[in-house]
């Protein structure tokens, strides 16, 4: 168990470098497949390991001396908290449902492919498992690289666009957060020396002059900000959804965007504390109010399903910035609850794009309209999958909007009129969705004509076992979460109330409040 973390990291980092040495275009899709499986195999084994009465705790600690450069205060340091823990099951969990998801769609250059989504896992996992800043900072650059190539090989027709404008914006403000970065490891060691240790770094960070204290979070703010994407920085989003294949997209949507709310809860908020970020509370809720509300009104008028579901990502990722900026425990766990349903639920919804698309080629919502009549299997996935994403009571959506809004209502930071308006950002998601779902779904059969040969071979069928069998663990996760939040709520509390400076009993409440809650309203 002391080296779970090391062989997480190892298996996908191998699995990579081991799939670009295989021949043919069969053996290295099974590949990648066994070898995502065997990582989401070590997280469970993590969870089953982690001592969750110690939730806060570092555990699974990794330090080898040989990879620690004391010059510059450095260490390869591996560690997870309940909050890093989730997030490392959610990763592990996506991506072989990614990879099972585009073995018939990837046809060109399939060893490159997966091995860079293999790479793309390796980088993920390894922000959420970094102890030490530095370190932390290149796993979160290294990201970067696999999906440039993913959106540009094998993109949509725009792809080259999407990924130059994706690797622009992310690198370009990423070089702002490297020197706050620099500015606190070193300084943030014993007697003013050098060190990039996650605790130290804050410590140090929470130490310094209020005036430096601002400069040192707005250079973390501009990396994390482009990555979650907050609003106005969000544009290179929709095109790199749009334009990345299925797996990509649901990487993206499902991880990806989480190292930017990772960041910020792990580091700026921290550091921005006591001060600082609530000096830039209303400011920081007024951007995420304005990216709850307008990517919702966008994705109302989308006609391609998945630029819909693509600016849906704005306007959730506004709901875990809002918790965030709450700055109260609250918001706070509904904001991490909320990293993880998005995940599940969203990039749920990209696997059924393309599965749509696979049938169709179009995603064209004014070309597609009854397939429930078609494809039952195909509707009551879409629609589970809908209803999670607007958050309806027993779904796992529910209670991490709901939290963030308490959390907002309930701040001293932000008040009443922040949580209504987030309110009527849940409103119009639920219109948005509700009619993606009544124009694609239900209604008189219509689909492109090309699908329509009057042969019934030649006619797209619903999901075969495969996509039922990626769909189905998304399915479960979405009712268990829902109707039992605090598997995740309660285990979270802990390092909530350390991130925040507070007693850990101060967090208790809300949660089981939740439960309540959702059981009323669903009745």
């Amino acid at each position: 168990m002391e080296q779970m973390l090391t062989w997480l990291l190892i298996v996908p980092l191998a699995g990579a470098v081991i799939g670009m040495l295989l021949k043919g275009d069969s053996a290295p899709r099974v590949w990648a497949l066994v070898v995502s499986v065997l990582s989401a195999s070590l997280a469970a084994g993590l969870i089953v390991g982690f001592n969750f009465n110690d939730a806060a705790a570092v555990q699974f600690p990794v330090a080898p001396a040989f990879l620690q450069l004391d010059e510059i205060g450095f260490k390869f340091s591996l560690g997870i908290d309940s909050i890093s823990l989730w997030l490392v099951a959610l990763t592990a969990v996506l991506m072989p449902l990614a990879i099972g998801s585009s073995w018939e769609s990837i046809k060109l250059r399939p060893k490159e492919f997966y091995a860079w989504m293999l790479l793309l896992q390796f980088a993920m996992l390894g922000v959420f498992c970094a102890r030490d800043l530095l370190l932390f900072y290149v796993f979160f650059e290294l990201t970067l690289i696999p999906m440039f190539f993913i959106i540009g090989i094998w993109g949509g027709r725009d792809r080259q666009r999407a990924a130059v404008k994706f690797f622009l914006f992310t690198f370009s403000a990423s070089v702002l957060t490297l020197a706050g970065v620099i500015l606190l490891g070193l300084h943030a060691g014993a007697a003013g020396g050098a060190s990039f240790d996650i605790n130290d770094v804050v410590r140090y960070g929470q130490s310094i002059a209020p005036a430096a204290r601002f400069w040192v979070f707005l250079a973390l703010l501009a990396g994390f900000a482009v990555k979650v994407p907050l609003f106005p920085l969000h544009t290179w989003l929709p095109l790199a959804h749009t334009e990345a294949p299925t797996a990509g997209s649901v990487i993206l949507a499902g991880v990806l965007l989480k190292l930017g709310t990772y960041g910020l809860m792990r580091l700026a908020i921290p550091i921005g504390m006591p001060d600082v970020v609530p000096q830039l509370a209303g400011l920081l809720g007024a951007l995420c109010l304005i990216g709850i509300v307008y990517g919702a009104l966008v994705a109302w008028v989308q006609t391609d399903i998945k630029k819909l579901v693509a600016y849906s990502s704005v306007s959730h990722l506004g709901f875990c910035v809002l918790g965030l900026v709450a700055m109260n425990a609250t918001g706070v766990q509904g904001s991490v609850f909320y990293m993880i349903n998005h995940g599940i639920s969203t990039g749920a919804l990209f696997l059924m794009v393309g599965m749509i698309y696979d049938r169709y080629h179009t995603r064209e919502i004014d070309k597609l309209s009854g397939l429930a009549k078609r494809m039952p299997w195909l509707a009551f996935f879409f629609v589970l999958f809908a209803m999670s994403s607007v958050g309806l009571p027993g779904t796992n959506g529910f209670a991490s909007e709901f939290l963030t809004i308490l959390g907002a209502f309930t701040s001293p930071h932000l008040g009443v009129a922040y949580g209504a308006i987030a309110a009527i950002g849940i409103v119009l998601g639920a219109v948005y969705m509700l009619h993606l779902v009544q124009s694609v779904m239900f209604g008189p059969l219509k689909t492109p004509i090309h699908a329509e040969q009057g042969d019934d071979a030649a006619t797209p069928g619903d999901l075969n076992w495969r996509e039922i069998a990626i769909l189905a663990p998304l399915a479960v996760v979405v009712i268990v979460l829902g109707v039992a939040p605090n598997i995740v709520l309660k285990t979270i509390e802990a390092p909530v109330a350390k991130l925040l400076l507070l007693p850990a009993s101060t967090v208790v409440a809300a949660p089981a409040n939740v439960e309540r809650v959702a059981v009323g309203v669903a009745r």
